[in-house]
């Protein structure tokens, strides 16, 4: 493949974060000669991340540095400060707190050429720091190379609101107008991307790695899509959103602006409401309340465009109600995958509803969905023992939806490990029926045989048909069902165990294995502790 010519700009921003951007600097000038210039401004730091900014320019002589007097408080001022500085053909973003892999460039600016593509746009990759686990974003988009020529033949261009990602063409963004949202305007690139896919850009997808998103949650100072414990941040969450539609519908848009509501019930209500049980009352009612006026500007083709996705659901009963309610259920339909617990009431004529004390909520499209994408419940008790530890699983009915498939044949159980996402030991259930419509199945866990770490549960049902379904178990909770156990190990001497249930109320397990491990949580318990 021939070296492209240099013809990117990538524009760094950085507040207060000497600590990170010099190395998403050298990652974008370490793209090769494809990069003509990186811009990198400062917004207003007072950590000495200028200077050391400065210092790097006098070496490398791609690089310009823009000092703001002052900070701006959000991403977007920076940004523009930037767009509006480059000369070249091409532009990216960069955080300064991430990097580029290797070839990013290269990889958009060929695909962006060879198309005659407005935007090239390619896998972010998010890397929790510092287990160096990584998740890819919204990788359906990025399955294959694809060419799309107007946006609004991919609808699902809407979910991915990431800027950082994809390569524009300097003059497209200068002709249109497209800017971000000036100062302290958090989750400014929902509104950019809207503005992006509102001008109609001929786009190409690429499969390659072109951002390392990197997620420091312990950081001292947490970016703004971490920090999601005060309700402004869902406020402007929702005001971000909106305005993207208004973007969309304003630009005759419409199947691109419904696209975005039907993203938003599914990733941001989702998200926000699986942390409703880690709120105090006061955010809570100020969620429920603002979240019920938010989605009373959505209309019925709104809501039947996925009757029975868990999102959808999840709003309904959300605008059914003026108080908060069911939040336990609720964060469990929230969760990935959705999980539906019961009751499983009906309405008097037979009808599926939420609940007895809700019957407006109707869950009737539950009956017509494929069997591989309902919401399934299973609980799962797991009693830590010194001999054998025990796993029990009770997989529910929903609706009569798994008696019609036949019932599940088995499942595939198997641990994985959340720091690395590797897989532990696995082995496969039957289930067996058992009375009020469940099935049950019961396996040993060899604790040994998972070694340090925190490990998830995931079940693989297999019903008649060949169809499929993965899920993740809900957590009981009975006495001492959560209890921290050290014991007895052939392979490591102690074990110490604990189950715990997550965020989202699935059953994930700790095991720190030797005395070494068992030291390690007792002095982090110690650290905790109040002084």
């Amino acid at each position: 493949m021939p070296v492209p010519q240099p013809q990117v700009a990538v524009v760094v921003i950085g507040y207060d974060d000497a600590a990170h951007v010099a190395d998403a600097v050298r990652s974008a000038l370490a793209q090769g000669p494809a990069v003509r210039e990186v811009v990198a401004v400062d917004d207003g730091s007072t950590d000495g991340s200028a200077e050391l900014l400065t210092r790097l320019a006098a070496r490398e002589p791609r690089l310009r540095v823009i000092r703001r007097p002052a900070n701006s408080g959000g991403c977007g001022t920076p940004r523009n400060t930037g767009l509006d500085a480059v000369t070249s053909p091409y532009v990216m973003f960069l955080d300064s707190d991430d990097v580029l892999p290797p070839g990013a460039v290269r990889a958009l600016l060929t695909a962006a050429r060879e198309e005659r593509a407005q935007v090239a746009s390619g896998l972010c990759v998010r890397r929790e720091l510092p287990s160096g686990r990584e998740v890819p974003w919204q990788a359906p988009l990025y399955a294959a190379r694809a060419v799309v020529e107007h946006p609004a033949r991919r609808p699902r261009l809407v979910r991915d609101t990431l800027c950082v990602n994809k390569l524009y063409e300097t003059g497209f963004l200068r002709a249109h107008g497209i800017r971000f949202p000036e100062g302290r305007h958090p989750y400014e690139d929902v509104v950019f991307t809207a503005r992006v896919l509102a001008a109609g850009p001929r786009l190409v997808l690429v499969p390659d790695r072109v951002y390392v998103w990197h997620v420091r949650r312990s950081a001292e100072r947490l970016s703004i899509s971490l920090d999601r414990a005060g309700v402004d941040n869902w406020r402007a969450r929702t005001r971000a959103c909106r305005t993207a539609c208004e973007i969309l519908l304003a630009a005759g848009e419409k199947e691109l602006a419904r696209a975005a509501r039907g993203k938003f019930l599914d990733h941001e209500l989702r998200m926000y409401a699986r942390e409703l049980g880690l709120r105090d009352p006061a955010y809570r009612r100020a969620w429920w309340e603002h979240t019920r006026a938010y989605l009373a500007g959505y209309d019925a083709a709104d809501w039947a465009r996925a009757p029975a996705s868990p999102g959808t659901l999840l709003g309904r009963v959300v605008l059914a109600c003026p108080e908060p309610r069911d939040l336990p259920r609720l964060r469990e339909l929230a969760s990935r995958p959705a999980r539906l617990l019961p009751p499983y009431a009906r309405a008097p004529d037979g009808t599926p509803v939420w609940s007895a004390g809700l019957p407006q909520v109707t869950l009737e499209p539950l009956l017509t969905r494929p069997v591989h994408l309902l919401p399934l419940a299973v609980d799962a008790e797991l009693r830590p023992r010194a001999r054998a530890t025990r796993l029990r699983l009770r997989l529910h009915d929903l609706y009569g939806r798994l008696a019609e498939a036949g019932g599940p044949e088995a499942a595939r159980v198997e641990w994985r490990r959340r720091e690395d996402g590797r897989a532990g030991p696995s082995g496969t259930v039957a289930f067996a029926p058992s009375p009020a419509g469940a099935w049950r199945a019961e396996t040993d866990v060899d604790l040994a045989a998972l070694g340090a770490g925190t490990w998830d549960l995931w079940l693989c049902l297999r019903f008649p048909g060949g169809a499929r379904r993965e899920v993740t178990a809900h957590a009981l909770t009975g006495a001492g069902l959560l209890r921290r156990r050290a014991l007895p190990s052939v392979r490591h001497g102690v074990l110490l165990v604990r189950p715990y249930a997550t965020h989202s109320g699935a059953l994930a397990l700790r095991v720190a294995p030797g005395l070494r491990g068992v030291a390690g949580v007792v002095r982090g318990r110690l650290r905790r502790r109040p002084r």
